[in-house]
């Protein structure tokens, strides 16, 4: 992985995440090379990183082993189409989201591409991602163990066996921050009309939600065990769950996640066999 010079096609805040997470798990800088048309924003990913810098996407991944897009879905059509004259079998991640890999290999003109496609998700961006993968049977052993290196340089990382499965790691880890976040405002909300003032409730808030997800994540019981055992007879926190599932709490987060997992298939459709064909 030292030897190995990475490209990434777009300096946004994710890939400056993915950047910084390399580089502090001991990548050499010298062999990233960044690509972006905002020279200001090639200006300061230089005063972070002593990364190779340049505007030009087809010349950041001549000498590369690994191309890493990074770029909104709508340009990558238009981005990737660009390098396929610099393909020389490199490796290709891309975190776009609703792009597969079957449209990435389209519009590199390559049926032979290998190409993972990966579902970061923005607390990725504090190095507390969580990453799902999914490979097409082109992407070697090693080329897999390079896309897991890069991703979990910003946190956890899952690989899927089916590429369909893309679209669920979308609908819970992809969109899921926005959910927590939802369900913190609505607590502090609650919070305030109880007589909390804003800021009470939101530290309160906070570090609830980041103690409970401590737990879970430690803990080797699963979220139902770990619910129960904080849940007493009789007491508080069981009078507030049973007015959520009178509510219909566990129907609303299925009907949220069918609706979002649904979007990402129309997406992909949308964003990549449409332009494709």
């Amino acid at each position: 992985m030292q030897d190995t010079h990475i490209a990434f096609i777009g300096g946004g805040n994710m890939a400056l995440s993915l950047i910084g997470g390399l580089i502090a798990d001991g990548f050499t800088p010298e062999h990233i090379h960044v690509a972006d048309p905002n020279a200001d924003r090639l200006t300061l990913i230089q005063q972070r990183y002593p990364v190779k810098t340049y505007q030009d996407n087809a010349a950041a991944i001549q000498h590369c082993q690994t191309v890493v897009i990074a770029v909104k879905p709508q340009q990558c059509q238009d981005v990737i189409s660009q390098l396929a004259t610099q393909y020389q079998s490199q490796l290709f991640i891309s975190i776009a989201a609703g792009i597969q890999t079957q449209s990435i290999a389209t519009w590199l003109g390559q049926d032979n591409a290998a190409i993972v496609r990966a579902m970061p998700n923005t607390p990725a961006l504090v190095q507390a991602g969580a990453t799902g993968l999914f490979a097409n049977t082109l992407v070697s052993d090693s080329q897999r163990e390079q896309a897991e290196s890069i991703l979990r340089a910003c946190g956890l990382t899952l690989w899927v066996e089916k590429e369909s499965d893309i679209d669920a790691v979308t609908a819970l880890s992809g969109s899921g921050p926005a959910y927590f976040f939802l369900v913190m405002e609505a607590m502090e909300a609650a919070a305030m009309k109880l007589g909390l003032s804003q800021e009470a409730a939101n530290l309160l808030c906070t570090q609830t939600a980041f103690g409970a997800a401590k737990m879970a994540l430690e803990s080797q019981d699963n979220a139902t065990i770990l619910r129960q055992k904080v849940t007493s007879p009789g007491g508080t926190t069981e009078r507030a769950i049973h007015e959520l599932e009178d509510g219909g709490i566990h129907g609303l987060f299925e009907n949220a996640l069918v609706a979002a997992a649904l979007r990402a298939r129309e997406l992909a459709i949308e964003l990549g066999e449409s332009n494709a064909s």
